[in-house]
């Protein structure tokens, strides 16, 4: 490495790296779109819902997603604000692409929670949060939607802390909502910035900005609403809970905001305050080659990396797979000798590429924090380390067992190829399990949700040009298998061997016709494991 160790300190430090999550339509997207607005990304926003003719979201680059509107698959995005490079990742909302989103939480240093106003916490961000809080990753939230008729900000805030167990802390806070939303008030900089829908798109600053409480201007602008606000600072300062920054890094406080993303208000005020704010990169968990865990600190001058999501067909006309790679240690530089450790391989990463959503440009140099892809050509999976020379191994990226099962049904024999080939890396991607049954040549999907047996038949049909259809098929569940009585497990081979799979990394599972099926092998066989969570790689 040419870097000294002040210059690889001075890199990592100006590194944020973050994840958006939220309930569907909760609007992170459109957040999303808007935070790199105000980062000098892009000059015109898009949006989720964008007619057919309009732009749309720019983390949104699937057909699937421009026809649905919704965020299917996590894009990863790189931009500079100030003097800080920022990697911020656009979860799915939805609950059926959940493993995307947790998997990518794996990755990230803090996370930004993103809340409707009316309708405050909803299901999918109690799950969320609780992966967050496995992890101890700090959260900002961004109350959303402000430009509507909504709860009561004190009501969401309670709401949070009841269902999210976690303490709120307000930095900003609204002046009316819906039709009388005026504005929002900057706790810590005393400021109360007047709100204007009207943006084009565009990054607009907010065209009048009061100082203060005490400033005369604020009852001209505010009225009755001036008073309301005084006496709501009032309140928060006798009984709400003080900003503690300790408490944030270590996830048990949110910092909370207020705004419209889609009105461009409230967003430059939470970037300010996140990049100041958010942890930079943290250290992570590793085995080496002695079998101990330790932490892997971001400065160890070192490269070391891992990757936590494939992206099949990116570039539809290579047909392209793309690894994404954390760096968690040190600086990569182009044409650099890696050492991928599952495969026990060095190899020279030459063409490493920084994204916009779907565009991309080459990486010279990136340091610990940062999100680089690779190509992959069938030899990189989720959970895969790559180091300079030491063998290590991150740990903590799961694997759940799915809820929902389908046998694929070829509806063109001659396909048989393309559609193997097709299913493999879609299932690289993580985003459903392919299981091949020990007894046939069947192919049999597993999911958490239905909307992902849609997206890739989609997908078949769109990036193989494979016409594939689903049947149903007599599983409940599935969980994966393993034992260190060898007598015992060959037993239970022997006797199950109709319901047993392997999934697409080889690991062997059993697919249970019914939850009882599951207790009784359990009970038949108490030396064998079944698992609902397999660690990958």
């Amino acid at each position: 490495m040419t870097d000294s160790i002040e210059t690889l300190q001075a890199e990592i430090e100006r590194r944020r790296t973050f994840g958006i999550v939220s309930h569907p339509d909760a609007g992170k997207t459109t957040l999303t779109e808007k935070l790199l607005l105000f980062g000098g990304a892009i000059q015109l926003a898009g949006s989720v819902k964008a007619r057919k003719a309009s732009r749309h979201a720019t983390s949104d680059w699937m057909a699937m997603e421009k026809e649905r509107g919704i965020s299917v698959t996590t894009s990863v995005m790189k931009f500079s604000y100030g003097e800080y490079e920022v990697n911020l990742l656009d979860t799915p909302g939805h609950q059926d692409f959940s493993e995307d989103t947790y998997r990518v939480l794996t990755a990230v240093d803090s996370a930004l929670l993103v809340i409707d106003s009316a309708k405050g916490v909803e299901a999918q961000t109690k799950k969320l949060m609780d992966v967050c809080r496995m992890r101890n990753t700090p959260i900002i939230t961004f109350i959303n939607k402000l430009d509507r008729e909504g709860l009561l900000p004190l009501d969401v805030m309670a709401d949070i802390e009841a269902h999210l167990h976690i303490e709120c802390a307000p930095l900003t806070w609204p002046v009316g909502m819906g039709s009388s939303f005026k504005g929002t008030y900057d706790i810590r900089n005393g400021e109360l910035r007047l709100f204007s829908p009207t943006h084009g798109g565009r990054a607009q600053e907010a065209q009048v900005i009061i100082k203060g409480l005490d400033d005369p201007r604020l009852d001209t602008y505010l009225g009755d609403q001036a008073e309301d606000l005084r006496a709501d600072l009032e309140l928060l300062k006798e009984a709400g809970t003080p900003f503690s920054l300790e408490r944030y890094l270590k996830g048990e406080q949110t910092p909370v905001f207020f705004g419209s993303a889609v009105n461009n208000f409230g967003v430059r005020e939470l970037l300010d305050t996140f990049v100041a704010l958010a942890p930079g990169p943290r250290p992570r968990p590793a085995v080496d080659a002695s079998g101990e865990t330790r932490l892997v600190q971001p400065d160890e001058k070192e490269f070391s990396g891992v990757v936590f999501k494939i992206q099949a067909n990116m570039d539809k006309a290579h047909r392209d797979r793309m690894a994404f790679m954390r760096i968690c240690s040190g600086s990569f530089t182009r044409g650099m000798r890696l050492r991928h450790h599952r495969v026990g391989k060095d190899v020279s990463i030459a063409n490493a590429t920084i994204f916009m959503a779907q565009d991309r440009a080459g990486v010279e140099t990136a340091y610990a924090g940062d999100i680089i892809g690779i190509p992959n050509h069938g030899t990189i999976k989720i959970g895969d380390t790559f180091t300079e020379k030491t063998p290590l191994k991150f740990t903590g990226i799961p694997s759940f067992a799915p809820e929902l099962f389908r046998r694929v049904r070829l509806r063109n024999p001659l396909k048989a190829k393309q559609l193997q080939k097709g299913l493999e890396q879609l299932a690289e991607e993580g985003a459903v399990q392919l299981f091949r049954p020990l007894v046939n040549n069947d192919y049999i999907l597993g999911a958490v949700g239905m909307l992902q047996f849609d997206v890739i038949v989609s997908r078949l049909s769109e990036e193989y040009s494979v016409d594939a259809g689903y049947e149903s098929i007599n599983i409940a569940t599935a969980r994966w298998v393993v034992s260190h009585d060898k007598k015992q497990f060959d037993d239970f081979k022997d006797y199950y061997g109709q319901h047993l799979a392997l999934d697409a990394e080889g690991a062997l599972a059993y697919l249970a016709p019914d939850p009882w099926k599951l207790e009784s092998a359990a009970e038949r066989y108490p030396l064998v494991e079944f698992r609902t969570t397999r660690e990958i790689g």
